[in-house]
Order: C-alpha cells, then sequence, then structure tokens
C-alpha cells in the first residue's frame, strides 16, 4: 500500500532528481516533482504516477504561484527535498543577476517553501525536510562564487529551521560530491576529478537515495549535513 502523505522533490526532471523520485515511488511512496522545462525523464515519471507541477524558482513570484499549486494538490506532505539546483558561472557583467538567481533557486525558495508548507509537514507523522547542497561549500569556488554561497546559505538554513521546527519535522542535509559525470566529460576530465576522493569512483545516483533514505527512515537525526563526497576532505 502506498504511504498516504506524498513526498515532494524538486527538480526531479534528469539526473539525481529523477532517480530519487524513481526509488521512492518504488518504496511506495506518493510523489509530486517539481520541473522547470520538459525533458526525457518526466515521461517515465508520469508512467509511474508521479504528480508534475512547473515551477520557476528563479523569482519569487514562480516559489508562490508554485506553492499554491501545490497546496490545491495536497493537503499533508510526509517529507520536502530540495534538490532543484540551477549552475552559473561568474561571466559577462551581469553579476548580480546571476547571484541573485543562484540564490533566489538555492535558498528564498526552500525558505518560503518550508515556512508555507509547514502545516502541510505537521499533518505528517514522521516529516522531513532534506536540503541538498553541495560539498563545495567546504572549500568555496573561484568560478562558481554565487552557486557556492548559496548553497552554503542552504547548510545554514538547515540548521535554523531544524531549530524551529523540532521535534514535529526533522530538518536534514546531503552534500555531494562528484556522484555522476555528464555525457561529454572527456576522459582527461573524469580521471582528475576522479584523483580529487580517496576512494576515487563514479559512485551513480543511487548514493543520494541512499542518504535520502537513511535522513528519512532515521528518527534521532534533525540538523545534520551528510557529507557524500568520497573522501574528498581527506585528500
Amino acid at each position: 500500500m502506498p504511504h498516504s502523505a506524498p513526498i515532494l522533490i524538486t527538480g526531479a526532471s534528469q539526473r539525481l532528481g529523477l532517480h530519487c523520485a524513481q526509488r521512492l515511488i518504488a518504496d511506495g511512496h506518493q510523489v509530486i516533482v517539481t520541473y522547470r522545462s520538459e525533458r526525457p525523464g518526466l515521461a517515465q515519471l508520469r508512467e509511474l504516477g508521479a504528480t508534475l507541477l512547473f515551477a520557476d524558482f528563479s523569482q519569487e513570484a514562480g516559489i508562490l504561484a508554485f506553492i499554491d499549486a501545490l497546496k490545491a494538490h495536497t493537503t499533508e506532505l510526509r517529507a520536502i527535498v530540495h534538490n532543484a539546483s540551477t549552475w552559473l558561472a561568474e561571466q559577462g557583467d551581469d553579476h548580480s543577476a546571476t547571484f541573485t538567481q543562484m540564490v533566489n533557486v538555492h535558498m528564498l525558495a526552500p525558505y518560503l517553501i518550508n515556512l508555507h508548507c509547514e502545516a502541510l509537514l505537521r499533518a505528517s507523522t514522521p516529516a522531513d525536510i532534506v536540503h541538498i547542497s553541495d560539498d563545495a561549500t567546504r572549500r568555496g569556488s573561484a568560478k562558481h562564487l554565487a552557486y557556492c554561497a548559496s548553497k552554503a546559505g542552504l547548510e545554514s538554513l538547515t540548521l535554523s529551521f531544524a531549530a524551529r521546527f523540532a521535534p514535529a519535522i526533522k530538518v536534514n542535509g546531503i552534500a555531494p560530491a562528484l556522484i555522476l559525470f555528464n555525457p561529454g566529460d572527456d576522459a582527461q576530465y573524469r580521471e582528475q576529478t576522479l584523483a580529487k576522493s580517496a576512494l576515487g569512483i563514479e559512485p551513480g545516483a543511487e548514493v543520494v537515495y541512499q542518504s535520502l533514505r537513511y535522513l528519512l527512515d532515521n528518527p534521532y537525526v534533525t540538523g545534520t549535513t551528510l557529507a557524500v563526497n568520497g573522501g574528498r576532505h581527506l585528500k
């Protein structure tokens, strides 16, 4: 039997989000996913019975419109997994626009969704929020300053919301490093990237789902961000 309250996972049209959505469905959960652009993975999720909601988190109006759409679909949530992300480097002269978009997607959207959907989560026992951050926040990033800063801000929100929502809602994070290469990554890049971690492997998306599953299932963990980085901090 499916679990009664659905799990919301944002940005689930491809890669890690798509895999986690598919695995949640396989584990018997009802799933609501957000997407910004149509991708092949969405057809798979539709076939599996997921609810798909369009969302543009790059601006406040889009975030609030999504929250209204979400509340029209459900009165309760088992969990919210904030996976939606965008990756922009500092280039050109419009740095303010780059920074604002990173902050809106990685911080303002989770911030507003968590606050506006608190009642939906409190309608479920247990209830969880999981923020997907990035291992790069440990060291910073010379090429992706706004991306890294906004992901670090998301990790701070993990601590703050964990304190605010305890004990009814657990709030945790996952900070992955290399999980999946892109098809266009060349052999030199792959070799250099694998050498950055102690374990030296491309683990695949399942390790992120295993981390998510642990956070959902463990009743005694909140305010924690799990590093899923293959031991990059050891190098």
